[in-house]
């Protein structure tokens, strides 16, 4: 039984919907740790107003029973609060009120080709499902698939590496679990204090420029066991599923799994895992340059994905754009926004991991109830003869 994503909802409808298909029965759920999980995806110095209409949290409204999986769909619904400004403009059903129509596309979003694709004339068709704003119903389920590799031992976390010009130094050892346990104290999820201290100042001196920012998040994954995906088919290499789950992040451009584009520049002495192994610890290897994915399958070394996010396209002070119902020179279309978004992004990029390694784990390990998953789990893990560091 493999996994299945699905989200529904507009930015400003009424609300956004996720349901979750493909975990097992019997796993345990706790409703603090999905809100804990959707308030982290509002984090961030550089967020706008609308984070302070909205105080995500998402109600269970079917598949859980008393805090367990019940083994069918499980569908979450998250509210959105500002509905209440935008009844009106994005009720599901007919109004009285004549509704204005927006014609101004915004360069870098999807506005213009997806008005030319679905045939609307109306921007806003458009915009509300292609906001970033979806990403709440993602981080609903993904927190549930975070429950389920935490089972099995496995934790997701994630950290801002870069914003704009400022990078942060790479860390001085090899990061474990534990380092992520006050990142979400710094404002801009950053590990390190100094570059925290900067990126600050970065954002907020482009703010007040009318400028938006990017930069790049990484995420990690911890106590995953070697041969999760697979080389004999591409649709199965983990390298492609997770890049494909990270570039499906609003505004993301790129994607690394371990140290990426850096291994171009070097000999291949200095590009590989070289293999060891003692009755001690099996086999090992001494550097994790590849990310912890070998020939399209996970390794059992930590997961190392980082993805690069572009500034975001709606500016507070507007680009040139075309009015597409007169075909006249205007600016793009200026909504309310946030300056920068990388921190938050990086919690829905936890999510989007999170959902392609559970999905890994049922496509390898099946089982209707969780505790047919340990058992598989074990007998894999005694056939290999793994030893978990």
């Amino acid at each position: 039984m493999a996994l299945r994503l699905i989200t529904a909802g507009e930015s400003h409808g009424p609300g956004l919907t996720c349901i979750l298909e493909g975990l097992p029965a019997g796993l345990e759920l706790s409703r603090e740790a999905i809100n804990a999980d959707m308030a982290r995806r509002q984090l961030g110095h550089g967020r706008g107003g609308r984070m302070k209409i909205e105080r995500d949290s998402a109600e269970v409204t079917g598949g859980v029973r008393h805090g367990r999986t019940l083994g069918g769909p499980i569908a979450l619904q998250i509210e959105n609060r500002d509905y209440a400004n935008w009844e009106e403009r994005m009720n599901p059903w007919p109004v009285e009120e004549e509704i204005a129509e927006v014609h101004l596309p915004r360069p870098g979003h999807a506005d213009l080709v997806g008005t030319q694709k679905y045939k609307h004339s109306d921007v806003r068709s458009i915009l509300e499902r292609a906001s970033a704003r979806e990403t709440a119903a993602r981080v609903a389920g993904g927190t549930l698939c975070k429950a389920f590799l935490g089972m099995l031992g496995v934790s997701v976390h994630s950290h801002v590496v870069q914003i704009a010009s400022v990078h942060a130094p790479a860390p001085e050892h090899e990061l474990t679990a534990a380092d992520f346990a006050e990142v979400d104290e710094s404002p801009v999820r950053c590990l390190d204090p100094v570059a925290t201290r900067a990126m600050v100042k970065e954002i907020d001196q482009l703010r007040r420029a009318n400028e938006s920012l990017g930069g790049v998040f990484e995420v990690r994954a911890f106590g995953l066991l070697p041969g999760l995906g697979s080389h004999v088919s591409w649709e199965e290499r983990m390298d492609g599923r997770l890049a494909m789950a990270i570039c499906s992040i609003q505004a993301v451009k790129g994607v690394s799994l371990g140290d990426g584009f850096a291994m171009a520049g070097v000999p291949g002495s200095q590009a590989h895992d070289e293999i060891f192994f003692s009755e001690e610890r099996g086999y090992y290897r001494e550097t994790n340059r590849s990310g912890g994915l070998e020939g399209g399958m996970t390794t059992g070394l930590p997961l190392v994905v980082r993805g690069a996010m572009k500034p975001l396209p709606t500016l507070t002070k507007p680009l040139r754009s075309v009015d597409i119902a007169t075909h006249e020179p205007a600016q793009a279309l200026r909504e309310r926004t946030d300056s920068c978004t990388v921190p938050a992004a990086g919690v829905v990029a936890e999510a989007m991991v999170a959902y392609v390694l559970a999905d890994a784990y049922r496509e390898k390990f099946g089982g209707d109830h969780v505790d047919d998953v340990l058992c598989a789990v074990g007998a894999y893990e005694q056939r290999i003869g793994w030893r978990s560091s």
